[in-house]
This record gives C-alpha cells, sequence and structure tokens, in this order.
C-alpha cells in the first residue's frame, strides 16, 4: 500500500491530507492566524456554576462561555486503559481557573474544558494534577504493556499521571525520561505564566497542525511527504532532521507549476467531500444529513439490482456503505453521535456482519468510536470523539438565499478553488490570466489578501484580473488566460493588487 502525506499553506490556511493509495483518508485545515484551540489552556473566570447540571461556565476570553463539567475526575482518561481519581475542586463565581479546551466550539455550543489539564508528547501525555496511569489500547502485547506502565510510574510525583501512547512502545526509557521532563517543565512555565496573564488570555498553545502531526501521525518508516510549501518544507525538515524514525530523505519539496492538490489528483476529492451524497463503487449511494444533534447516514441501492437475491443484493450493498461510512467521518472528521440507516436485512446474521464490518473499519481510525448494536430496524447508532472542528465547517458556509437552511461552498474554499484555476492557467503558458467571478467574493479576496504571498512570489512576473458581476452566484466563476501586451477589459476590471 502507498501511503503519503502533502502538507501545503496558502490563502491563510494550512492544509494537510494523508492518502493511501491515491485516495484520501484523512484530511485536516488550520487557520494560520486563528489555530486550534483543542488542547490550548486558558486563563478563566467563573461565570455561574449550575448545580442542576454539575457544570459550571468559564469565561475564557471566547465568544461563548466555556462548558466545565464539575464531576469530570479522571473519567476523561477513559480512552485509555488504566486506573486512578481526581478530586473536582469546589468551585463559585468570580474563581479564577486554569481550564483547557476538550472538545472545540461548534454551532450555538461554547467549548467545553477540563481542569484536568494533560499535556501531549510523542511517547507519553503527562497529567500534572490526575492520579492516572493509562495505556494506549493498540499496544496488545502484555509484557510490553507491563514494563511501559512500570516506566511511567517511576516518571511521576505524587498526585501526577501519566499515559502511555502508542508510540512508547518503540521508544527507548532514557527517551521516555526525557521527554517527561520536558513535559514538566512545559507545565511549570505554564503555571509561571498564568501568574501575570490576564482572564481570557491562552497561557498555553497547542502545536500548530502541521507539527502534531509530525508527532502523533508520522514515523512508521513507510509513507513519503510532499510540502508545496517552500517555508513550511524548511520547518517539517528542520524537526525530521532530528527525528531518526522519520528522516529527512523521506521528505520531498513538491516545485510543479499547477496546485499540488490537483497535480496528484486531490482536488476533485476534495470537491466530492461537498456534496450530500457518497457515491459506492457498485452504483449504490450514501446520502449524508447533518443536523445539531447528530449526522445522519442514509444507504439507498441506487442503481444496484445486484445478481442473485433482493437479501443478498442488499447485504454485499450494506458491507460497502459501512467501510465507506468509517471512511467518510474520518476524513471529514465528523465527531458526536452518527446515525446510519443501513437498507432493511430480513436475517439477523446478515445485520451481524454489517455491525462487525462497521467496527473493523473505524477500528482503523485515531478517534475513539463506540458502535451500539443495530435495531430491528437496521438503524445503527455509533459515536466518535471530536479531534477538532469538522471539515465541513471550512468547506461550507450556510446559504443566505433559503434561510440559511442549505449550504453553499465557503470563502475560502472559493478562494482556494480559484487559485488553483490560475495556477493551471500559468502552467499552461499565459502570462495573464482574468478571472470573473461573484462581486462579493472578489471583495472577501481582496480585503482577506489571499492571494499576497502569490503576487509576491510564483506570479511575481504574471498578471491577474478580476471583473466582477453582481449578478454571479458565489459559487461561479469563469478564468481565462491571455498573452497579449495590451488587453481589452471592461471598466470594472481590477488587477490583484
Amino acid at each position: 500500500m502507498k501511503k503519503e502525506w502533502f502538507f501545503d499553506r496558502f490563502c491563510g490556511e494550512q492544509i494537510v491530507i494523508y492518502a493511501e493509495d491515491g485516495k484520501i483518508i484523512e484530511v485536516g485545515v488550520e487557520n494560520e492566524k486563528q489555530g486550534d484551540v483543542l488542547g490550548n489552556i486558558y486563563k478563566g473566570k467563573v461565570a455561574n456554576v449550575v448545580q442542576g447540571m454539575q457544570a459550571a461556565f468559564v469565561s475564557c476570553g471566547m465568544e461563548r462561555n466555556c462548558y466545565l463539567p464539575l464531576d469530570e475526575g479522571a473519567a476523561i482518561f477513559s480512552s485509555y486503559d488504566g486506573s486512578g481519581n481526581a478530586a473536582s475542586s469546589e468551585l463559585k463565581a468570580g474563581d479564577e481557573i486554569l481550564v483547557q479546551v476538550v472538545k472545540t466550539p461548534r454551532g450555538n455550543k461554547g467549548a467545553k474544558v477540563s481542569a484536568e489539564l494533560s499535556f501531549v508528547g510523542k511517547n507519553l501525555i503527562f497529567l500534572p494534577r490526575t492520579d492516572f496511569l493509562g495505556i494506549s489500547r493498540k499496544i496488545t502485547d502484555e509484557k510490553q504493556r507491563e514494563e511501559l506502565l512500570k516506566e511511567a510510574d517511576k516518571l511521576r510525583g505524587e498526585g501526577e499521571g501519566f499515559i502511555v501512547r502508542t508510540a512508547a512502545a518503540k521508544a527507548a526509557k532514557r527517551a521516555l525520561k526525557i521527554e517527561s521532563e520536558y513535559l514538566k517543565r512545559v507545565y511549570r512555565a505554564t503555571l509561571e505564566a498564568a501568574k501575570s496573564a490576564p482572564v481570557g488570555a491562552a497561557v498555553y498553545r497547542e502545536w500548530d497542525l502541521p507539527v502534531k502531526v509530525m508527532r502523533d501521525s508520522l514515523g512508521d518508516g513507510e509513507a513519503k511527504v510532499y510540502v508545496g510549501d517552500g517555508e513550511l518544507y524548511e520547518k517539517i525538515a528542520r524537526l525530521a532532521r532530528m527525528r531518526s524514525d522519520l528522516g529527512e530523505k523521506r521528505i520531498v519539496r513538491y516545485t510543479g507549476e499547477r496546485s499540488m492538490f490537483c497535480f496528484y489528483g486531490l482536488d476533485e476529492q476534495i470537491f466530492k467531500l461537498t456534496a450530500p451524497q457518497i457515491k459506492l463503487e457498485n452504483g449504490a449511494h450514501l446520502v449524508i444529513d447533518r443536523t445539531e444533534a447528530m449526522t445522519v447516514f442514509d444507504v439507498n441501492t441506487g442503481k444496484y439490482t445486484g445478481d442473485s437475491d433482493l437479501e443478498s443484493t442488499v447485504l454485499k450493498t450494506n458491507l460497502l456503505a459501512a467501510k465507506e461510512i468509517a471512511r467518510q467521518v474520518r476524513i471529514r472528521n465528523i465527531g458526536g453521535i452518527v446515525a446510519v440507516d443501513f437498507i432493511d436485512m430480513a436475517e439477523e446474521e446478515h445485520r451481524l456482519a454489517v455491525t462487525a464490518a462497521l467496527e473493523e473499519a473505524l477500528s482503523e481510525d485515531r478517534a475513539k468510536t463506540r458502535v451500539l448494536p443495530m435495531s430491528d430496524l437496521c438503524v445503527t447508532l455509533f459515536t466518535r470523539k471530536r479531534m477538532s472542528g469538522e471539515l465541513s465547517s471550512f468547506l461550507l458556509k450556510p446559504c443566505n438565499h433559503c434561510t440559511r437552511q442549505g449550504y453553499v461552498l465557503s470563502d475560502i474554499y472559493m478562494a482556494m478553488r480559484i487559485r488553483t484555476a490560475i495556477l493551471n492557467c500559468f502552467a499552461d503558458g499565459y502570462g495573464a490570466a482574468i478571472v470573473e467571478l461573484n462581486r462579493s467574493l472578489m471583495n472577501k479576496i481582496l480585503s482577506e489578501r489571499y492571494f499576497a504571498g502569490e503576487l509576491t512570489g510564483a506570479w511575481k512576473e504574471k498578471r491577474v484580473y478580476f471583473i466582477p458581476h453582481s449578478a454571479f452566484p458565489e459559487e461561479r466563476f469563469s478564468i481565462r488566460g491571455d498573452n497579449a501586451q495590451v488587453l481589452t477589459l471592461p471598466d470594472t476590471a481590477q488587477i490583484l493588487y
């Protein structure tokens, strides 16, 4: 199996894609200015305590107050095998407290935070306030598990805890000790920063997206890494030189004229993620619907009629759907409750087989999942831990023309599609690119300076003109190339920057 990682940055976004045999498996996107709040630690102030909910609401400088469960204890680390406990503090309005984001804000809901802080390394997670010792369930050798837990126990002080991550299975004892000392220094620095920080300030920030991916996902010795941006390449190569399990030779700087994602056939796959319908290889399809409470998948046979009896046709479709649903929740980073309406199956054996196929496919996911038994109506519910923001929030935005009930392509994703089209235009030998597009979208691109990096770099000797149209839908644009020295353009045309 060919494993590949793709890193790039443009339009103010950092994008990471993982593909197997050319097929996208994971996508991560992070705004360079805003970053991802997941894992950040804030100096917060308790706004109010709701005893009936056993929760406090904490002001952390975000748009909405954060939600803090009061009875969390070590339960928040239950995704790992281990034991321990932690006592929750008695809180009252006005108290200042350090909290860490464990679930990002979503819709009308504020972020979920925890007072049980954690600091993540490659091999260990340090829990400075939680008496808990845990280990990844992906380490299955019992003798090795026992040895690693003993080593982690030696590294912790009174009231502290450690979680042994999957990567620790290949780490030396000295490496674990060095990392544990580093994580403890980070914690002490966080406490020191909190002394003088105002309420609402972030006193600790998680690494940015490329570094987190390198820490958590790279190092298997197999995957090749392609980087489309020069500055990002230098950063990743520098980090790779420090890793014996990674190696700089596996890092490739992409220098082609076309968009890297376009060159490797990833652009079209990303675009398909904006559609509510997903085709299966046998002609059947899935329909995906997002609600505030859950995400729903509906399985349909579509054009597939099978080649034998109805029950076998349905079984084959449901098995294919189970595998694809697991892939889709991973690509789209769908978290929370997921409901799947499989096609009705009469035989209990077939229902069990489909449930087993779904569980097996989800086992490849780094996020924790839990599958419930299929109901008599052939409806399956499963949960998936929310890792960060869903990909749909980057690709789509609410439509203003249907009372915001539907979705259209987002401004930033449209800017990325236009950027790809301009790169292709120049790669085809043209010196000027003329783009006709929606007026509001043009104003957004100009005001946010989405293409500032390209204009001072790859497009420095090129010309880009925008022609705005008030009647154009936001998702419509056209582009043409021209090599004439003097161009005939309407008065509304605007040269980019």
